[in-house]
């Protein structure tokens, strides 16, 4: 099984490989084939490692593999190896199975770009970063594939360089990364300094069995940093402004970053970290805290922006949120659980954003849009399942996703936390609605040279959009209360460690037979009328948004302007930051170590202005100092006695 591992990264590096030297000589359908290629590989790879793990024993579903030993210096060893158990293999499942989905959709969207075999060389590399980083078995390892994926997100976010807006998208996500990355790698050291290694098995077996007991400083410490690190991965309040600008990208990067990689890793790294979380009730609270407040906070902004990709740009924000709020009440489980379905209703729905955008000849603005139902009838049918999943109707996923994270922020933790998650919920079944009724419904508002070149998108692009919606409508019954066959299988991963009670007051717990249909009967209630306030706003009484608009307009406009926190993070942080640097340039830099430098050079110059003239090429002038140095000594010898 473990040989199998290791094919499920060697293809996508080949991919890469390939498209990346010779890219420009292939043709594009031999580039789009080596790139999809590669990724169906590693997806049936993957699937044969989730079969072989299900065949075995619950207890018996670990395995690692050591490939070579990769760093020796005194005490610190660290070897490159992989680990694969029920956590590792269903998010592999997950990065390649929609990532190879996210593959076929770029042949078509992507088909005319004079990028097109640097696009699915990156595309490649970002797949092959994501899967090292779920599949390394030690924190180092982790770490590489952790500022691989924010390379890569770089190099797409800023695809098309040549656009402003999107290089100045690309330095912000890496710069905001570094600031998040940069607690990671401290909490990596101290990690070292405490437990000696950096293995995983080998850190969580001694932090559960050595002397640290829950509450332990030493934990919390470690623990905020990590979770520092997964405030910029996964956009959680205050690091999560990167993600809304990185909608600068081609449309199946926003699908891939938002939906499957790079948001989900601070999630999987919590996750696989969870011995290390529930030592610590403090981190816990900070965790669960800052997820409900992003999933309030994002949904908001939500409420009222007009570009269609950002709107699920704060959606994703929010929703890996609800994923962190999960996390932090020690509801692990129902974290991975929500970033399975999340993955494939929010693929469908950037993908489905790209559809429309791709029928409208690149337009983005909601306000251009409406009555396209019936000029592409598969995109419509498709978003409107992947609208109606993230919105929490039974029985699509996000219904059977949502509602757990809901209930066990009520049971594991406390009504406060469960009263945000119900208002961002609400507010999510609306601005999903509102963005499904102005693109879909109502009156055309689209220039009239664009709607004589409507056209539904070509098989290739409808077609991943069709299995993402079968995924979004049978994903959630993998978790039904009472028969959670993904609590089952998780189990081994998140079982047998102590219970953290996050409020301080003893939970309520699931011995109530009836909590878990009586949350279903009440989030449907919270989506249903979501869903209906803005049906009676935008298809009912189209002229009452702006008619509260105007009424409200310190509300709408703080909100249509994100509660600017760019413009306040631009006076804080950059602003001053650039201020600084520039004096360091000015003044330390060009001033003090150039000037030193420049300084030693000009007094090297004058001397050899002045030396030279010893070496003019004259004979008699040689001659001259000969003499004269001859008279010198004798004229030391004699009066030096």
């Amino acid at each position: 099984m473990l040989n199998l591992v290791g094919l499920i990264l060697l293809f996508p590096i080949i991919g890469t490989a390939i498209n990346g030297l010779f890219g420009k000589r292939l043709k594009k359908e031999t580039v789009g084939y080596v790139a999809c290629g590669s990724i169906g590989l590693s997806f049936f790879i993957s699937v044969l490692v989730f079969c072989g793990l299900l065949l075995l024993p619950p207890d018996a579903r670990l395995f690692e593999k050591q490939l070579f030993s990769w760093i020796e210096s005194g005490s610190f060893k660290a070897a490159a190896g992989l680990q694969v158990d029920p956590l590792s293999s269903l998010m592999i499942l997950v990065v390649t199975g929609v990532g190879f989905l996210i593959h076929i959709y770029s042949v078509g969207y992507m088909h005319n770009d004079k990028g097109y075999h640097r696009y699915f060389c990156y595309l490649n590399l970002f797949t092959f970063s994501m899967l090292l980083l779920v599949l390394s078995n030690n924190f180092l390892l982790m770490f590489i594939g952790w500022e691989a994926v924010g390379l890569c997100s770089y190099l797409l976010i800023g695809f098309w360089f040549e656009k402003k807006s999107a290089s100045d998208a690309a330095k912000k996500a890496f710069i905001v990364n570094r600031v998040g990355d940069f607690g990671f790698a401290l909490g990596i050291m101290l990690i070292f300094l405490t437990f000696h290694s950096i293995d995983f098995t080998e850190v969580f077996n001694a932090a559960s069995h050595g002397n640290f007991g829950v509450g332990s400083f030493t934990v919390t410490v470690i623990t905020l940093l990590l979770f520092m690190g997964a405030t910029g991965k996964s956009a959680q309040i205050p690091l999560y402004t990167w993600l809304p600008d990185a909608m600068e990208g081609p449309t199946p990067v926003s699908a891939l970053i938002h939906a499957a990689t790079m948001v989900t890793a601070g999630v999987y790294m919590i996750a696989r970290c969870n011995v290390l979380y529930t030592m610590s009730p403090f981190t816990m609270t900070v965790v669960a805290s800052i997820g409900a407040v992003t999933a309030l906070f994002a949904a908001s902004i939500g409420l009222v922006q007009n570009d269609i990709k950002r709107v699920l740009a704060y959606s994703t924000i929010s929703q890996l949120g609800y994923m962190f709020l999960a996390c932090g009440v020690g509801a692990f489980t129902a974290g991975i659980f929500h970033l399975m379905t999340h993955a494939f209703f929010k693929a469908l729905l950037f993908l489905g954003s790209g559809s429309v955008i791709h029928a409208l000849s690149g337009e983005q603005d909601m306000r251009k849009m409406g009555g396209l139902k019936h000029h592409i009838p598969i995109t419509y049918k498709t978003f409107l399942i992947g609208t109606v999943a993230i919105a929490g109707l039974p029985p699509f996923a996000g219904f059977f996703s949502k509602d757990e994270i809901l209930l066990e922020s009520l049971v594991r933790g406390n009504f406060i936390y469960w009263l945000i998650a119900a208002i961002a919920a609400f507010f999510t079944a609306f601005y999903m609605f509102r963005l499904l009724f102005m693109t879909f419904h109502g009156e055309s508002r689209v220039d009239h040279h664009v709607a004589e070149h409507i056209h539904e998108s070509p098989r290739n692009m409808t077609i991943p959009l069709m299995i993402l919606a079968g995924l979004s409508f049978v994903g959630g019954f993998l978790g039904i209360p009472g028969a959670s066959a993904i609590n089952n299988f998780l189990a081994p991963v998140f079982g047998g460690h102590p219970h953290t009670e996050i409020s301080g007051t003893e939970s309520i717990g699931h011995h109530s037979e009836g909590h878990p249909y009586l949350m279903m009967v009440i989030s449907t209630a919270i989506a249903v009328a979501g869903i209906s306030l803005a049906y009676r706003m935008y298809v009912k009484k189209p002229e009452m948004p702006g008619r509260l608009a105007e009424r409200f307009h310190l509300i709408y406009k703080l909100l249509l302007n994100k509660y600017y926190v760019d413009e306040i993070y631009d006076v804080l942080f950059v602003k001053p930051t650039k201020i600084i640097s520039i004096q360091l340039w000015k003044r330390v830099d060009a001033l003090m170590i150039d000037g030193s430098v420049n300084g030693i050079a000009r007094l090297v110059g004058w001397f050899g202005n002045i030396f030279r003239h010893l070496q003019t090429g004259y004979i008699r002038n040689y001659a001259f100092y000969i003499v004269a140095g001859c008279i010198f000594i004798i004229v030391l010898t004699v009066f030096g006695k």
